[in-house]
Formats: C-alpha cells, structure tokens, sequence
C-alpha cells in the first residue's frame, strides 16, 4: 500500500464502490460534492458528511484532525485513500476514466498533489471559516495557525 493508502472495514453501503468522507460545513465542498452526486447515476458513491450529527471518526481508525487535514475515502473492500487520489476514484466512478488516466501522468500528477496540498492547507481560510478555535484543529501546522 502507498503512503496515501490503507485497509480498514468496507463501505457501509452494498451497492457503493467507493464512500467519500466530505465537510459539509464547507462551501466549496458541498458543491463539490452536489456535483458529483447528480453525476452519480449507478449510485457507485457513498457520500459520508464528516460534520453531520453522530459522524464517529474512530470506525476508520483516524481522527477528526485528520479527516479535516485532507479529504479521504474508502473502497468497498476497506483500503483508505486520501488527496488526489480521492478525487480520481470519484471522477472515475462517474464515468471520467479517460481524465482520470491524465491525471496520473508523472508531471500532472506531481501538479495536481503539489495544488491539492495548498488548497488542504489553506482551505479554511479559502472558504472564510478560518478564526483562531477552527484553525487551531491542526495544533502542529504552523502555516495553519492563526495569530491572536
């Protein structure tokens, strides 16, 4: 398994082959992930809200602080993945393989991890949630830490 990736139990839906775990207090998340939902015709997705009421982050062995870090996901057959590589399983899943194929070309690879690390660090300030409690969620990045 590669550093974004790792086993823990399967998708909690039968028909879906892949569960997202999104914010949901986020606005660029939430369209996000309304698109995808009306592109999900097969219903191949389980979208999870990582905010939503009784949301318990132990079932996948990770914490709240990491699931806000970086968005993640899972396969039906458990292996968490995370980052891009979320992204590409989505797109996939509803019927972008061909572009997904791109974007695991060595330069757009390194690209698209290189932005979708910035925007994981910045994200909350990007979306104007950030104040010094919610940015505080990530006690050991300095780049995220917001001066009193």
């Amino acid at each position: 398994m590669t550093e974004h990736t790792r086993a823990v139990g399967a998708c909690s839906s039968s028909t879906a082959g892949f569960e997202v775990f999104f914010d949901g207090d986020c606005p660029l998340c939430r369209r996000e992930i309304a698109t995808l939902r009306s592109l999900d015709k097969h219903a191949r997705i389980t979208f999870t809200d990582i905010a939503g009421a009784g949301f318990d982050p132990s079932k996948l062995g990770l914490s709240r602080s990491d699931l806000m870090r970086r968005i993640h996901g899972r396969t039906a057959d458990g292996t968490v993945v995370e980052g891009v590589e979320v992204f590409r399983r989505l797109y996939a899943a509803v019927g972008f393989a061909p572009l997904v194929a791109v974007t695991r070309a060595p330069p757009i690879a390194w690209l698209l991890d290189r932005a979708y690390d910035w925007f994981a660090d910045n994200r909350l300030r990007i979306t104007g949630r950030c104040t010094h409690e919610t940015c505080s969620v990530f006690p050991d990045d300095e780049r995220l830490q917001v001066a009193p």
